[in-house]
């Protein structure tokens, strides 16, 4: 296979509000944590153990204002993008280094508060896609009667 892919898609909940940069010409970067959550039973222990991993999510413009907008600490979200590492100097002289999302889908999940209401919705809210440069705007098609004929159940 001559061909590499970067792609990360992962489920979780925010960690804290989105936080924005403006940079000059208008464009902008939210930047927010996102944990993901592994739960399995200690077989000597017979007790259930959760591992939390944290993420660093960037969104860029558009993207980021919606989830400045809608989304806040606890909500629920679908992100899906590239991994980025990028490094620094800090200001103690030493390298640091991260690892970073950058989206270029999302899809709202729950809210906080709908996971503490436990609502029993479906789902999702919102969905966006960064726009490609490649793309061009075509009429959107409604498949749904045709798909309904081939569902199983």
């Amino acid at each position: 296979m001559s061909g590499t892919l970067n792609k990360v898609m992962l489920i979780g909940h925010l960690g804290d509000e989105v936080k924005m940069h403006y940079f000059e010409g208008g464009n902008c970067i939210g930047r927010f944590p996102l944990a993901t959550n592994e739960t399995y039973t200690n077989r000597q222990t017979g007790e259930k153990v959760t591992n939390t991993d944290w993420h660093n999510i960037v969104v860029r413009n558009k993207a980021a204002e919606i989830c400045e907008k809608y989304l806040s600490k606890g909500d629920k979200v679908y992100v899906e993008g590239r991994l980025k590492n990028r490094q620094w100097q800090g200001e103690d002289g030493n390298m640091r280094y991260t690892t970073e999302v950058h989206v270029q889908d999302f899809t709202f999940l729950t809210t906080k508060k709908e996971s503490m209401a436990n609502a029993q919705s479906s789902g999702s809210s919102a969905n966006y896609q960064e726009p490609s440069k490649a793309e061009s705007p075509a009429a959107p098609t409604d498949n749904s009667e045709e798909e309904d004929d081939d569902l199983p159940f």
